[in-house]
């Protein structure tokens, strides 16, 4: 029995007016997916089961204003969480459909960026230094637009520019195009956020961006990226956010592998892999991973307000992700495994108008016009794809066989300085985030009860984590929701970590310093941990400062009370050691700049650094000590 002609598929779609999907992610074919449209108002509404009962397949496109279900901030579109409910799926085979497809350029008029170089260069000046440089976070991704107009028939464009991404844009995760009525959405997207298959979550944080020189790249250009101390960090701390969510949807965790190349026709990125066991419907992990650090920045919640501070047009669905869920025939837990790439690297086409999104990772190191130039790269993967700019010609490597076709020469993965360079990145990474995890209730601390206070950063879930390999029965409560009943119930507290000055007077701060003020009150057990460590310096007398530089993303070795210990920094500011702090407080800091790393007195212990971050190659040995000397 023989499948559809491709031809005539394709030629119907061409001329029809239903929606349908094309998805190529397995090398080999071109999934095509057709059915009925519905637009719902949240993840929990994706239809996923019929009026029988019986499980369906969609295909959901999801906005970035779906990041309102968690309580964060955007410019409200009003893009809606469009499904395609499929009814019926035919796999082509990928040379049959790439024959099919229509092949002759899509002129585009009046084509260039929404925003001018010079702009996004200030942008990027006042981000680092009024957000960075404020404590806010520690990196922050905001986009401009690639904008053109287009004369051609929308469903004909999209074909066309599908057919091109999978000709000239190698390394997708998935290429596709999603055509319903008055939008079309075209990309190749490099980086999958989030999956779930038989239980088992996997999350693929992709970052540093290589953009390749004329000619190609070469293992000596790609060598000189690795080095950089700028990317490096701009990959750990997206692996940091992202197993923050892990930590939140996984049993165990997350635990990470890696580092790998992501290879791609203009640019070459750096990524991790990130797993754990989770029995969470999928809509719901959906929902906890909103979206990725990649992306948006972290902290996640204030990063979503420092992009409607700077971004002054909504997202629509760049930065959303593209989620296929689909029924895995389990009796027991999720009745559908989901695959959900990042809605980046996508030409998006509304009422003869083209747009493509992209962003720079701005970070303490960046420097404006390079992440200018970032942009520039990453629109240009997708328009030299689809022929709106020349594209590149591949250029071998010296040692090459100039016989041998570009597809077939060896990845730059697979040069034995390059595979040196990436491997040697783990030997600064913290060993329990790259060992197995699960926490059977055992640890030095079991039978105690630990409340962990959030200040919004979520690395409060990977500290939860922590604690309950330590034996500590842990739950996590927002700091709106503290109450004193909370506060005074657990074993042990820990005041956890967030953005901002914490000199200020705000809701947030001022509840923060109450929880610490209470447990010191009361003699009761305390760890605070980063700007609660400030506040509680404040309040045990020292001076609080912003850093000359800030410490985001920063590995440093520091005295701990007679131990050095390798700790990662998220901070702006800092307390200073001075001679006014309260007697019988033991204070660790810096000898030259008096900085405090740490604190410890009567029923309480403190830390500057994140514990729990990856580059905290220390933090389980020191978050033991500091936690038995406050018990």
């Amino acid at each position: 029995m023989t499948g559809p002609d491709p031809s005539t598929l394709l030629a119907d779609l061409a001329a029809g007016s239903a929606p349908f999907a094309l998805i190529a992610r397995d090398g080999e074919s071109v999934e095509v997916l057709t059915g009925d449209v519905v637009d719902v108002e949240l993840l929990a509404d994706i239809p996923l089961i019929d009026a029988s009962g019986a499980p369906r397949e969609v295909l959901a496109l999801v906005p970035y204003r779906q990041v309102r279900e968690r309580g964060f901030v955007c410019h409200d579109d009003g893009a809606p969480l469009r499904c395609l409910v499929i009814d019926e799926r035919v796999a082509l085979p990928r040379a049959e459909a790439m024959a099919a497809l229509p092949s002759s350029p899509v002129p585009l008029d009046d084509a260039g960026f929404d925003l001018a170089d010079e702009d996004y260069a200030d942008i990027v000046r006042r981000v680092i230094a009024d957000e960075i440089g404020r404590g806010e976070g520690a990196n922050f991704v905001i986009r401009r637009d690639f904008v053109a107009g287009v004369d051609v028939d929308p469903r004909v464009a999209a074909l066309t520019w599908f057919r091109a991404l999978l000709e000239h844009e190698k390394g997708a995760y998935w290429t596709f195009a999603v055509v319903t009525e008055g939008h079309i959405a075209v990309g190749a997207s490099p980086e999958a956020h989030v999956s779930a298959k038989d239980g088992i979550v996997t999350m693929n944080p992709i970052s540093g961006t290589f953009r390749h020189p004329a000619g190609g790249a070469t293992a000596e250009t790609l060598a000189e990226f690795l080095r950089s101390t700028k990317e490096t960090e701009e990959l750990f701390m997206v692996v940091d956010e992202e197993l923050k969510m892990m930590s939140a949807v996984c049993s165990d965790g997350g635990r990470i592998t890696g580092p790998h190349l992501k290879e791609m026709s203009r640019l070459t990125h750096t990524e991790y892999m990130l797993r754990g066991r989770s029995d969470l419907d999928p809509r719901d992990i959906l929902r906890e991973t909103m979206f990725a650090p990649t992306v948006t920045g972290s902290p996640m919640q204030n990063a979503c307000t420092v992009i409607a501070r700077h971004e002054t047009t909504p997202r629509g669905y760049y930065s959303g992700v593209a989620a296929l869920f689909t029924p895995n025939g389990n009796a027991e837990g999720p009745t559908h495994d989901l695959d959900a790439p990042i809605l980046i690297r996508t030409a998006y086409l509304v009422d003869g108008r083209l747009r493509v999104p992209v962003g720079a990772t701005l970070v303490r190191h960046s420097d404006p016009y390079g992440e200018v130039g970032e942009t520039h790269g990453k629109a240009a993967g997708v328009l030299g794809a689809i022929g709106a700019i020349p594209r590149d010609v591949p250029v071998a490597p010296a040692d090459a066989d100039p016989d041998a076709p570009a597809t077939a020469r060896r990845p730059l993965a697979e040069d034995p300085a390059i595979a040196e360079l990436l491997a040697s990145r783990n030997e600064r990474l913290a060993p329990f985030w790259m060992n197995p995890q699960d926490p059977d209730g055992s640890g030095p601390f079991a039978g105690r009860t630990a409340l962990v206070v959030d200040a919004e950063d979520r690395f409060t879930t990977m500290l939860a984590h922590q604690l309950r390999h330590l034996g500590l029965d842990t739950r996590i409560v927002h700091w709106s929701e503290a109450s004193d009943a909370d506060v005074d119930g657990a074993d042990l507290v820990v005041s956890g970590p967030g953005p901002g000055d914490p000199r200020d007077d705000s809701a947030r701060m001022s509840a923060m310093r109450h929880v610490v003020s209470r447990r010191l009150t009361n003699d009761a057990p305390l760890l605070a941990v980063c700007l609660s460590h400030q506040i509680l310096a404040d309040r045990l007398g020292l001076d609080l400062a912003p850093l000359a530089q800030p410490h985001q993303g920063l590995q440093k070795s520091v005295d701990v009370f007679g131990e050095p210990a390798s700790i990662g920094f998220y901070n702006t500011f800092t307390a200073r050691a001075t001679d006014a702090a309260a007697p019988g407080v033991d204070i660790a800091a810096d000898a030259e700049t008096g900085d405090v790393y740490a604190l410890r007195g009567p029923g309480f212990a403190s830390v500057q650094g994140h514990l729990e971050s990856i580059l905290s190659r220390d933090g389980m040995r020191t978050l033991e000590r500091l936690i038995a000397h406050a018990l």
